[in-house]
């Protein structure tokens, strides 16, 4: 059955969210239709420059992604503080390149006068918008509802674009984010569009690989780590702490585990656990014979929320629940 939106998201728990939004019409989203042969490839860009824009107004990181051709995969941080440290204006600032201002804010803006009633009227309204910019339904109703719009327009038609509401999944500790991440990462090669991560077009894989200092081939990328800042949320860097600013593994590690994984994908089989990728497991808690398993079959073994079982049960408790998905994969999953 499915739940309300407020009992799937819970920031007190975790700030990491796997979304996935799916097109319902059989002319797809964004790739190529073999009946008519007219290429949906440009809607893409459509939502990727979306996807960039929303990332500038919302206080959402973007810690991965993956386009493909009837739906998308987000990997999202609600960064609350940040939003929280907004001022006034900012939040207002923000807003309004989304949303038309009314026009009290008009007259905030334009440094009219307000009266107390006006005023606190006006800082209502702002503390409303601050929860919106913070807010996972928000963001993903900016997102889906105006690229809709687009392909309606588009396709000169009317009616439900997306198949349904989008469906999240709750992130509950580093490893199921690392994990979660490599899985939305390698959609394109799993899919068998691609042979490598250079070339899984419209990934973050490929733009954080892109983005290396040097534009390096993939072997230099793992073995130096160094890239420029881009806007999509920072690795954390070889030999630095984990702090909440960065996802919690190393640049140089995650491309490595990442590739390995890919090509183990690939050729359909396990594989050997190479020594340089067996440390990366270990820190994360992640039992190494399944890894690659757990990855391939990462979307239908975890439903609502993923993370190791004892973590699992809280949020199941949290929840009012006695028994969710999940439950039995993350006990073969984790160490």
């Amino acid at each position: 059955m499915p739940q309300p939106r407020y009992r799937l998201i819970d920031t007190q728990v975790t700030p990491y969210y796997h979304c996935i939004s799916r097109c319902v019409r059989r002319a797809f989203l964004c790739g190529k239709d073999q009946l008519t042969g007219k290429d949906f490839n440009h809607r893409r860009k459509w939502i990727l420059d979306r996807i960039k824009l929303l990332s500038s107004i919302f206080s959402i990181e973007v810690c991965a992604y993956a386009i493909m051709s009837n739906h998308f995969h987000l990997v999202l941080c609600l960064d609350k503080t940040t939003a929280d440290n907004w001022t006034t204006d900012e939040v207002i600032e923000r807003w309004v390149k989304l949303f038309k201002a009314d026009s009290l804010t008009n007259r905030y803006l334009a440094g009219e006068p307000l009266n107390s009633f006006e005023h606190a009227t006006l800082i209502h309204s702002v503390e409303l918008w601050r929860q919106r910019l913070n807010d996972l339904s928000w963001y993903m109703r900016c997102l889906n509802e105006r690229i809709a719009r687009m392909a309606n327009f588009e396709d000169k038609c009317s009616g439900r674009f997306w198949e349904g509401r989008f469906k999240s999944q709750a992130l509950l500790d580093e490893a199921a984010v690392i994990s979660c991440m490599a899985y939305v990462d390698l959609n394109p090669i799993r899919a068998n569009l691609c042979s490598s991560l250079e070339s899984s077009e419209f990934t973050s894989i490929q733009e954080r690989l892109q983005n290396i200092r040097g534009k390096s081939r993939l072997v230099n990328a793992i073995n130096s780590g160094h890239r420029e800042r881009d806007w999509l949320k920072p690795l954390c860097k070889e030999g630095h702490l984990a702090t909440g600013s960065v996802i919690p593994i190393a640049d140089s590690s995650y491309f490595a585990l990442v590739d390995w994984t890919g090509r183990t994908v690939q050729s359909n089989g396990k594989g050997r656990i190479p020594d340089h990728i067996t440390p990366v497991l270990a820190k994360l808690g992640i039992n190494e014979e399944n890894w690659t398993d757990g990855v391939r079959h990462f979307g239908s073994r975890f439903k609502r929320v993923i993370g190791h079982t004892k973590l699992i049960k809280r949020f199941a408790l949290r929840q009012n629940q006695n028994w969710i998905v999940g439950l039995a994969a993350s006990g073969i999953f984790y160490l």
